[in-house]
């Protein structure tokens, strides 16, 4: 594994870890901070599922930038798709200890079709069908890239809509992979040609922290127009994940390899499906260790952070432990994309 991508992937499951952490401590103290440079920092940090999902692309179209292997979806039915399934009962069987008027079954069914944290897994097996579609009919990416920014323009201006069955189904209308289409097109034009794009990211590597502060300034110009929702559903997330995708790809080569990197990185997936969870138990406890609101957050973070770590590692030691919190024993072999000479 190429151990930028590591260092990536594990960056955006902290960063998600965090956002959730901003998210539980306000349902246990009942709001969040008056400050709106906290709104902000949250509304960025929704960049980490896009993030999620391009990086699952760019390794799948560097892998298999012509076709997929016979054994493709068996073996992400079994480590990513079963974890979901189970998840989603998780989640329900949670919510109904921590409210019993729940209806466990009906919330079972919502679960299975994206309504809960899990339903980025439903996004990336919908791009391993458009890869497969794209590598078999050849689909250029100068047509790709165009098509797919007008395709998921028109379905965010959808959501958009003011009519009741759109606001009513709004965490569903967010799954179909219309709604996540350009980030699919970077990520494979990205992952298809990584060799020349990681010596170009070398080359113009301090270009990317333009990138990342200009789409932090475009985050903000829609906020402050009224756009302060926190959640992925937002275009202007777009330009934002991209930028920082490439900017720790481009410095995370210059970075040597770390085990803890590595280490989070094989876990992502479980932390982020555990997490949430643990969360929903956890915060009203550190929510009453501290008074100020960074250092509920902090701790909960952090602890949040071990202790997944801690139930992913006894799951996976039971027989059929990876069909509930992913395959986390295969080896992660960390290497660099190759650096150019002027570097």
């Amino acid at each position: 594994m190429i151990k930028e991508w590591n260092l990536l992937r594990t960056i955006a499951c902290l960063s998600i870890v965090f956002l959730h952490s901003t998210s539980q401590t306000a349902v246990s103290v009942g709001g969040y901070p008056a400050s709106g440079a906290y709104s902000v920092l949250r509304v960025a940090l929704c960049y980490a599922t896009p993030t999620f999902v391009i990086l699952s692309e760019i390794i799948l179209a560097n892998r298999y930038p012509d076709e997929l292997p016979k054994n493709f979806w068996k073996k992400r039915l079994k480590w990513i798709l079963a974890p979901f399934l189970a998840f989603a009962v998780i989640d329900a069987l949670v919510s109904y200890h921590l409210n019993p008027a729940v209806d466990i079954g009906l919330m079972i069914q919502k679960n299975l079709l994206g309504n809960y944290e899990g339903y980025f897994v439903l996004i990336i097996f919908q791009f391993y069908a458009l890869h497969y579609l794209v590598t078999k009919y050849k689909i250029p990416v100068s047509w790709l890239l165009p098509v797919s920014l007008i395709v998921m323009s028109l379905h965010f201006q959808f959501m958009e809509g003011s009519h009741r069955s759109i606001k009513e189904n709004l965490s569903y209308l967010k799954v179909p992979f219309t709604a996540w289409f350009a980030y699919f097109a970077v990520a494979y034009a990205i992952g298809k040609h990584y060799k020349t794009v990681a010596v170009k990211l070398q080359q113009y590597r301090y270009l990317t922290i333009a990138g990342v502060g200009l789409s932090l300034a475009l985050v903000y110009i829609f906020f402050k127009a009224g756009y302060t929702g926190v959640g992925s559903k937002r275009l202007d997330l777009f330009p934002l994940t991209v930028a920082v995708s490439l900017f720790i790809l481009a410095w995370g080569q210059r970075l040597p390899g770390s085990r803890i990197i590595n280490l989070i990185s094989n876990y992502s997936f479980g932390i982020y499906l555990v997490h949430w969870q643990v969360q929903r138990y956890l915060a009203s406890y550190t929510a009453q260790l501290f008074e100020q609101t960074y250092l509920q957050v902090f701790s909960l973070f952090f602890l949040t952070l071990i202790l997944s770590m801690g139930l992913i590692k006894l799951v996976s030691l039971f027989p059929g432990g990876a069909y509930l919190v992913g395959n986390i024993r295969r080896k992660r072999k960390a290497v660099s994309a190759p650096l150019p000479k002027t570097a």
